[in-house]
């Protein structure tokens, strides 16, 4: 008996959602980009930051100020005139504006520039932690696929010998426990295969919710995006010093934080307020000048340039622990995926192995040279090596996709 093709089983299992074209890891990771959930509101921060540099080049408005005086006594009227004539009356209008010294606004419109920037990295970083998760979805699903696989083939293996050792117990041949116990290993492989259908179902719903589609999702157990050969650990190593979206966003901070420390002291000057003004009096006009500035005796805003200070140390701190923890994470991925990889060599050979064994054994069985647990035995030899063989592929693949993730080079899958 031949297993079911793990598509159709999968089309079944979907309950009548329909089947979708199979997703490869580049397409999936490019969905994620296009239309995960998280992704789309996150990026409407880069509009705030654009906000921000629109806000920090406007200049500051002309202020108008408009003043009324009557003489509120009569006995100091003019003769013959009423309180609200012009004999009795004094008008103030002065127009004035605010002018930003020190580089006040140079400095403002450097530091707004450096945070739309920041909010784009930021974004990238974002999308970055977002392509690495649906990375790890999309492989708990393949995993899944794979498995039912191997449980299939089992499934079927020991479907063939339950039929047989039924009319071997009809003959006589075998005993009933000996029957009992096929039947026993066939239950275990049923369950098994239960238990991972619904394994694979939450995957792909969680696959499903980190592409934003609603229909139902299908991997590629196929996919061969896991053939590209790294360069050595040095060049990995810089590139991921280099071009993680982390990094460059955690030296853009730096670069603001410096940044900031020139607005804050730009602001330690006063502002100055000049205009002029216009002053009819008792009918007699006046013109004039006006100015006005704070005299910075105690505040030259002494707390907001030691706090940028720090601030800036900080943020070079912070940088250097970035670049720290960067060459770590790239050491001990590729250390763990190249462990992986020779792991899975060996298995190879392992499993040409087990086939041959369960084959021999399962053909001398039906020779009557061997008994049924041997059979049983070989059959769950062959299991138990096709599932480490899986776990170990699969454990490469995920160390695999930590070197991407942790090198930067995540961002570069999706085509």
């Amino acid at each position: 008996m031949r297993p079911i093709p793990i598509l159709t089983l999968f089309c079944l299992f979907s309950l009548g959602a329909g089947c979708q074209t199979k997703l490869t890891l580049p397409q999936a990771l490019e969905r994620v980009k296009a239309h995960n959930p998280d992704l789309r509101w996150l990026e409407e921060n880069i509009d705030v930051a654009a906000a921000g540099v629109t806000d920090a080049r406007i200049k500051p408005n002309p202020i108008l100020n408009v003043q009324l005086l009557h003489i509120s006594n009569r006995r100091f009227f003019t003769e013959n005139t009423v309180w609200y004539q012009s004999a009795n009356t004094q008008y103030w209008y002065q127009m004035t504006k605010p002018f930003q010294v020190a580089g006040q606004r140079k400095n403002k419109i450097a530091l707004a520039d450096n945070g739309l920037l920041q909010s784009r990295l930021d974004y990238d970083e974002q999308v970055r932690q977002a392509l690495f998760e649906a990375s790890q979805v999309w492989l708990d699903a393949w995993a899944a696929a794979k498995k039912s696989e191997i449980l299939e083939q089992g499934l079927a293996n020991v479907d063939s010998l339950v039929r047989i050792s039924e009319f071997r117990l009809r003959d006589q041949v075998i005993t009933k426990t000996d029957y009992l116990r096929t039947d026993l290993l066939r239950q275990q492989y049923q369950r098994d295969l239960t238990l991972n259908r619904q394994f694979w179902y939450i995957a792909t719903h969680r696959l499903q919710l980190l592409t934003g589609v609603s229909d139902t999702l299908l991997v590629d157990v196929q996919d061969d995006a896991f053939a590209e050969v790294f360069p050595g650990m040095d060049s990995l190593v810089a590139e991921a010093l280099s071009e993680r979206t982390d990094i460059k966003a955690q030296r853009n901070a730096v670069r603001g934080s410096q940044l900031n420390e020139d607005v804050q002291r730009s602001f330690s000057f006063p502002q100055p307020e000049l205009g002029g003004m216009w002053n009819p009096q008792n009918r007699v006009p006046y013109w004039g000048l006006y100015g006005t500035i704070e005299i910075p005796i105690f505040n030259r805003n002494q707390g907001q340039r030691e706090r940028a200070r720090v601030l800036t140390v900080q943020a070079d701190e912070q940088l250097w622990a970035a670049r720290q923890r960067a060459q770590t994470e790239v050491v001990v991925a590729v250390n763990k995926m190249t462990t992986f990889q020779t792991h899975l060599i060996n298995y190879r050979n392992t499993l040409r192995e087990a086939e041959e064994i369960v084959r021999s054994v399962r053909y001398s069985y039906l020779k009557g040279a061997t008994s049924i647990v041997d059979l049983l035995e070989a059959q769950r030899s062959w299991l138990d090596t096709q599932m480490r063989y899986h776990e170990t592929m699969e454990a490469y693949r995920r160390s695999y996709l930590e070197v991407l993730f942790v090198s930067g080079k995540i961002n570069q899958v999706p085509r």
